[in-house]
């Protein structure tokens, strides 16, 4: 796939030096070169780009399905088609997100997405349960969830053959610092989230070895003046990506801009938290076994109308960020669904548009929205 050379034309590409009109090479999968103006001769088959927008291929780090499959099943095609749809969508990297499970559960989930990292069709997987508070459990179900083990850490480490790549975790609850510091050590990033620390506990936890806050704002304890809990022990911490559900429903706008304007572009990683629901439209779901209820594309649990994840995929975030998000201008919400991701899990040769990378691109019309997508050097939808 991607082997053939192509040369992107007429277009504005976003570099890690910023916006610039020209071109972009592509050989084997790989981009080969980029600059401004013409293409240098021999470059290989032109696509004129029309002088659109050109990104690199979004990357989603907090997903769980999309196009009626969820990453808690475990046959191969189901799998598969939450990557193809986000894909074409112009998701082109994904760690697939589980929920709390039962214990044999998870471990079959795990090793059903080793395989599909193994074929590289996606970049790992994600535990955002079962380590987490069941006074903040959002859609997760509270008699699945269980303190910090390492023991249970280390054979889901083991099951998912090194693509184990972050893990949320309550910081108050027991053995919880131990955890983080075990993960840690291992390679595997740290997320605080779904959680009723304080300041001091959510502090220990970055200090542990801690690095990303999940889905800020939602399913934690919220910021007071005199005890800023989480929020302000992630917002005020230079070592800390804050991820960011941008969707219209799960952070207000204001919200979003405090994020961005206390942390800074470089901290902020928007997500989707997409559920199966994505790409299908209104009507009942499941999320785990929780059964939810999407209208108007807003996704609650039936039981008690929590929010239950989104039904968007990133580049509508991107999009939002810039629409909605005073401040965010279209680089500073890219880099968040890009480069930003991808740097705070270790995710190499995706998120840039540089030489060596991986030739994901997205291009954009003048709307924002997405009118063409290559993925390793060959076109899912072409401009």
């Amino acid at each position: 796939m991607g082997a053939s050379r192509t040369t992107l034309t007429n277009a504005r590409l976003l570099t890690p030096d910023g916006f610039v009109d020209g071109w972009l090479g592509t050989e084997d999968g790989a981009i080969t070169g980029l600059g401004a103006g013409a293409p240098p001769a021999g470059a290989g088959a032109a696509v004129d780009a029309g002088g659109r927008t050109v990104l690199p291929g979004t990357v989603d780090t907090h997903i769980h399905g999309g196009a009626g499959a969820a990453f808690t099943e475990t046959d191969p095609e189901r799998l598969r088609s939450i990557v193809e749809f986000n894909r074409a969508n112009g998701a082109t990297t994904l760690v697939g997100g589980l929920v709390a499970a039962t214990p044999e559960d998870t471990l079959d989930q795990v090793r059903a997405l080793a395989d599909l990292a193994d074929e590289g069709l996606i970049a790992g997987m994600f535990l955002e349960g079962p380590w987490i508070s069941p006074d903040r459990h959002g859609a997760h179900d509270p008699a699945l969830l269980r303190d910090p083990d390492t023991g249970e850490f280390d054979a889901l480490l083991k099951a998912s053959r090194g693509h184990l790549r972050m893990v949320t975790v309550a910081p108050e609850l027991p053995g919880a610092l131990k955890l983080v510091a075990a993960a840690a050590s291992q390679g595997v990033t740290v997320a605080v989230g779904h959680t009723e620390a304080t300041y001091d506990q959510a502090r220990a936890a970055f200090d542990a070895g801690a690095r990303v806050a999940t889905h800020l704002y939602n399913a934690m304890r919220p910021f007071n003046h005199r005890e800023p809990g989480p929020i302000g022990a992630a917002l005020t911490d230079e070592r800390v990506t804050l991820e960011l559900i941008n969707d219209g429903v799960h952070v207000h706008p204001a919200a979003a801009q405090v994020a961005f304007e206390a942390a800074g572009g470089d901290r902020v990683s928007l997500v989707t938290d997409a559920m199966a629901a994505t790409g299908l439209g209104d009507g009942e779901y499941t999320l785990g076994k929780l059964r939810v209820r999407v209208s108007g594309g807003e996704a609650r649990l039936v039981e008690d109308g929590t929010i239950a994840s989104s039904t968007i995929v990133l580049p509508d975030a991107v999009r939002r960020a810039v629409e909605t998000v005073e401040g965010v201008d279209l680089a500073t919400a890219a880099r968040s669904a890009t480069s930003v991701p991808a740097r705070a899990l270790g995710i190499e040769g995706v998120g840039e548009l540089a030489e060596g990378y991986r030739a994901d691109l997205v291009v954009l019309d003048d709307d924002l929205s997405v009118a063409g997508v290559m993925y390793r050097g060959a076109w899912v939808r072409k401009p």
